[in-house]
């Protein structure tokens, strides 16, 4: 859809997740699905990283904010997606869509440095078992997390600022199901090189910081752990790292599949689906990882579901 040239373009329409109608139905059922398990799986957690006292530990509350931050990082992108593939016109306003890109960029952000925090607490934890307290303080966990969240945010308002400061005055149509910055640099009639250096420096700096950050705590982690000579040693400090493993493995394979790459290049369906998986996959895949792979989280489960069935038994 083309617009005047000399137009300002206040609306923008998405190309959306398919072409093919038959498929609208499925994927509709199924995105809602996920969204409900990721609302559900979120919110329990975090509501049983504060009620169960066996996790009332640095390392679960990192996970409960990281469970906030799905919850909203999911939030910003499939509502919106499930109301456009029931729509025959998906649009949404130049505001709108800096508001969305905003607050889904600010959250990716911090969901990078709460991932990288969260292997620093884990080689405290299993480096320096008995240091562990002094180390990981109240004080020092909320000053980390609440840096995680300013950076987030940070770098989101100088990217929201140089993209949404551009001039589109051609095509609305955003190659995309959400508002995201390679699709959007597409469309614009103004010099777009500052935002794509922009771009590329921050996911870039932002991975190479967090992953640096994984990958030195974990060759630490991994080199006490096969120091440990009790085998069921090895396993309980194997079992509390290899949840925190996977859910970055997903997320940092998923965003550097597509960001770092030419953001002027046109996405193709494996973009779209690498977007899908980090965009709403994710967030759910997290709390689900994390309750069936960790020993201490399925107890405090177990624990309450005897709870209920005992309130039940009362009643």
């Amino acid at each position: 859809m083309a617009m005047e040239n000399n137009t300002q373009v206040t609306v923008f329409v998405f190309s959306g997740l398919t072409d093919n109608d038959k498929l609208i139905p499925f994927l509709f059922t199924f995105f809602l699905m996920v969204y409900l398990v990721t609302i559900l799986g979120n919110i329990g957690l975090i509501i049983l990283v504060l009620v169960a006292s066996n996790l009332h530990t640095p390392m679960y509350y990192f996970l409960s904010f990281l469970s906030a931050v799905d919850l909203f990082y999911s939030t910003s992108i499939t509502p919106k997606m499930l109301s456009d593939l029931t729509s025959l016109r998906k649009t949404i306003s130049l505001n709108g869509c800096a508001t969305q890109f905003f607050f889904f960029a600010g959250l990716a952000g911090t969901e990078v440095l709460l991932l990288s925090s969260m292997s620093y607490d884990r080689y405290a934890a299993i480096c320096h078992p008995l240091h562990y307290v002094s180390i990981m303080t109240k004080s020092k966990y909320l000053s980390i997390v609440s840096l995680s969240f300013f950076m987030g945010f940070f770098q989101s308002a100088v990217q929201t600022s140089c993209l949404f400061s551009l001039q589109f005055c051609g095509s609305n149509l955003i190659d995309h199901f959400y508002c995201d910055v390679p699709p959007i640099l597409r469309l614009s009639c103004s010099k777009t090189i500052l935002c794509n250096i922009l771009t590329i420096l921050s996911v870039g700096c932002y991975c190479f910081y967090s992953l640096s950050t994984i990958l030195v705590s974990y060759i630490f982690i991994f080199t006490t752990i096969f120091h440990i000579k009790s085998s069921e040693g090895r396993q309980k400090a194997f079992s509390t790292c290899s949840s925190h493993l996977m859910c970055a493995s997903v997320f940092y394979v998923s965003v550097c599949i597509t960001y770092l790459r030419s953001p002027s290049s046109a996405l193709n369906k494996k973009d779209k689906v690498a977007s899908v998986f980090y965009s709403v996959m994710t967030p759910m895949l997290n709390p689900l990882i994390y309750s069936l792979r960790n020993q201490e989280v399925k107890r405090a489960i177990m624990q309450a579901i005897h709870n209920i069935l005992h309130v039940f038994r009362i009643l």
